[in-house]
């Protein structure tokens, strides 16, 4: 259930989700976006940034259509917007509440939207149980909210990715699955996977959970993060090591888009999302260079980041450790290995550049 093949090389077509530039016009995010390199766009419906609620959607959506085909930007839509519905409180009403008709109706409009655009996949959540509500009860709304959103889907050939989040009903893989088999396997649903979430919350190491719902995998959001903190970091902050996650996605053929998840971010976003792309691309790299057999030589690493692109590349560390390593990894010395190589290697793209951006 994965999305169509795109351009990229090595099989991992690169996004960011426009919650990280919420200070941004849509019209200027997407530009912003295109010109560092990225292939696709995380699209968050909210009040600056395509309104499924304000007049004339059906104009408006057809200019964004229209705009990210004119960009080259492959698109999925997502559903967290914390205060499109609920001026007073975020996120609600869920799926989970007394009444959850507006959440219904709202993802109907983005698998409408999603539909309109020709998006790889349309991406929402269970939300937070409130505590008047029984856990049971909770769990019947859930279903009856998602068979709903599920028919409309089906209906417009829209391919569905529920998101575990931390805090939520559905919070994990475990509970996807529960909720999957549930609703009797429909055909349209897949899983959104955030790579930081993994970290924060699953036993699995992180690689592992790619490779648990590879078979599902329709939308992965990818940041960082550090165990039991659910907080999306910049990379290079928190606790993961990406080239192996990396390698997993390449491993199970996920073809769709790897958007960075930064929703806090806005007040930096075109340096935030240039730094983002560097580290994908090298972490890219890397994870491309430890799977090659050892006669093979390494392919050169994509200029950082920059609409320039003609900057000379720099080849990956021959002696950069081959070892997967996981995000939960307790081997330190191996951890420090692959850091100082990897940190190495970064200085020397910089050097190569004229840059002296700091990417770690």
């Amino acid at each position: 259930m994965t999305a169509p093949a795109s351009g990229a090389s090595d099989g991992l077509r690169f996004g960011y989700g426009t919650n990280g530039f919420a200070n941004h016009r849509l019209d200027d995010a997407l530009a912003v976006i295109a010109d560092l390199g990225y292939v696709g766009v995380a699209l968050t419906l909210d009040h600056d940034h395509l309104d499924p609620f304000a007049p004339e959607l059906a104009r408006r959506v057809d200019a964004v259509r229209r705009r990210l085909a004119e960009l080259g930007l492959a698109v999925v839509i997502e559903t967290g917007a914390r205060y499109l519905l609920d001026r007073w409180h975020k996120h609600a009403p869920t799926l989970l509440h007394d009444d959850a008709a507006l959440r219904v109706e709202f993802l109907r409009r983005a698998v409408t939207i999603g539909a309109d655009l020709g998006a790889e996949a349309v991406s929402f959540w269970a939300g937070v149980r409130p505590e008047a509500v029984p856990p049971t009860l909770a769990w019947d709304r859930l279903l009856a909210g998602c068979t709903s959103v599920v028919e409309a889907a089906d209906r417009a050939g829209v391919t569905l990715g529920f998101e575990p989040e931390p805090g939520m009903l559905v919070e994990d893989i475990a509970d996807w699955r529960r909720l999957y088999a549930d609703l009797g396997a429909p055909a349209c649903l897949g899983i959104t996977l955030d790579i930081g979430h993994c970290r924060c919350l699953e036993s699995l190491p992180v690689p592992d959970c790619v490779r648990e719902v590879g078979a599902h995998l329709v939308n992965v959001q990818i940041d960082d993060m550090r165990r039991g903190v659910h907080e999306h970091l910049e990379f290079g902050q928190g606790e993961i090591d990406f080239p192996p996650v990396l390698a997993a996605l390449r491993e199970v053929d996920y073809r769709g888009l790897v958007a960075v998840e930064l929703p806090r971010h806005s007040h930096a976003a075109p340096a935030v999302a240039a730094r983002s792309l560097d580290h994908l691309r090298l972490a890219s790299a890397a994870s491309a260079a430890s799977a090659a057999p050892p006669t093979a030589s390494a392919a050169p690493v994509a200029s950082a980041g920059s609409a320039a692109g003609a900057a000379e590349r720099v080849d990956p560390p021959e002696d950069l450790p081959t070892q997967p390593l996981c995000s939960a990894s307790t081997d330190a010395s191996l951890a420090s290995d692959i850091r100082t190589a990897t940190a190495a290697w970064i200085e020397a793209e910089q050097r190569a550049r004229g840059d002296d951006t700091d990417l770690r």
